[in-house]
């Protein structure tokens, strides 16, 4: 009789740690952006049905920073899983912030790729600055000190033997108020980013004073990161999650541009002044339109590409995510 009360009694426990594991909630996943379309969460589940795993694991949600920073703190206080990191913005992480269970868990983004686009470095067409030595006692805007885009451009005033802390002065501005400072005056010269970079009224005031490529060459621009304790704790979670990034962007890098240039330029307008949709297409800085890349192999997760509000057609980033 007592040990039949006592089955009956562990029948009853392991129901209930059952239907307790069947009751748990799914892993939160927030994940940190920056730059709309260019940083991938931001969009990565815009198209409905492709996080199949989303609402089951995992819940997912965008979270906008407007840099490093936060971020890091964000992830210091257990407010974000996921951040999205420069390689500049990584090693602040690790040696200032002592976090040294930060893990890489995908490689958003590269600049300087063969036949893909570059970061650029914008000045006004009648500028006197015709050469990265000329920005010599001049105004240079930049989005935060230890950016990525402000390392390439403290690389190129070191490589023009230019002290960016005697030869020049840095303004912080954020990255959509970039145009309009340059465009007043305020400044001789801005990063340019996707997709703000892709905007026509700003293309056609300005000229590009030299590139991210030829600066430091191919470089690992950005990276998703996460602290080790919860990788470990949520892998599996992790996983489904990875699995619908990558579903995402495939198809994301899959599609062609719908509809007339008119009409593109119409909708794209409302929302603009760029793209909302993704091209396959590529055009150097200096015009010349490419020969269509390959499709990206699978191992090839963000390799997405954006058109202008115009009608043309710029590639992006390779994007990768492993």
């Amino acid at each position: 009789m007592n040990s039949l009360k006592f089955l009956s009694g562990v029948f009853a426990l392991a129901l209930a740690f059952s239907a307790g594991v069947a009751r748990a909630e799914p892993v939160k996943i927030r994940v940190a952006w920056v730059t709309p379309v260019a940083n991938r969460a931001s969009i990565l589940f815009e198209r409905p049905g492709l996080a199949r795993h989303m609402g089951k694991s995992y819940t997912f949600e965008a979270v906008r920073f407007q840099g490093a920073p936060p971020m890091l703190a964000a992830m210091a206080n257990g407010e974000l899983e996921i951040a999205d990191l420069a390689f500049s913005s990584f090693a602040l992480a690790v040696q200032s912030s002592g976090m040294n269970d930060l893990r890489v868990i995908a490689d958003e983004f590269q600049g300087g790729v063969e036949g893909y686009y570059s970061d650029e470095f914008f000045v006004l067409k009648d500028s006197p600055v015709r050469s990265i030595r000329d920005l010599k006692g001049k105004v240079l805007a930049t989005n935060a000190a230890g950016s990525a885009v402000d390392i390439v451009m403290r690389a190129a005033l070191r490589k023009n033997r230019l002290d960016a802390k005697k030869d020049v002065s840095f303004v912080e501005a954020a990255l959509p108020n970039m145009k309009a400072m340059l465009l007043e005056k305020k400044v001789e010269l801005i990063p340019g980013v996707v997709p703000f970079s892709l905007d026509p009224e700003l293309r056609r005031a300005t000229r590009v004073l030299f590139t991210q490529k030829q600066i430091v060459g191919r470089t690992q621009i950005i990276v998703w990161a996460a602290r080790e304790d919860f990788i470990k704790k949520n892998r599996a979670a992790l996983v489904d999650f990875m699995e619908d990034a990558l579903r995402a962007t495939r198809w994301g890098s899959s599609q062609e541009p719908q509809g007339s240039g008119r009409d593109r330029g119409e909708s794209e307008q409302a929302a603009a002044p760029v793209v909302r949709e993704m091209a396959v297409r590529e055009r150097r800085p200096e015009g010349r339109l490419l020969p269509r890349s390959e499709p990206p192999s699978e191992s090839w997760g963000f390799a997405s590409q954006y058109q202008a509000a115009e009608g043309t057609r710029f590639p992006e980033r390779r994007r990768r995510c492993e």
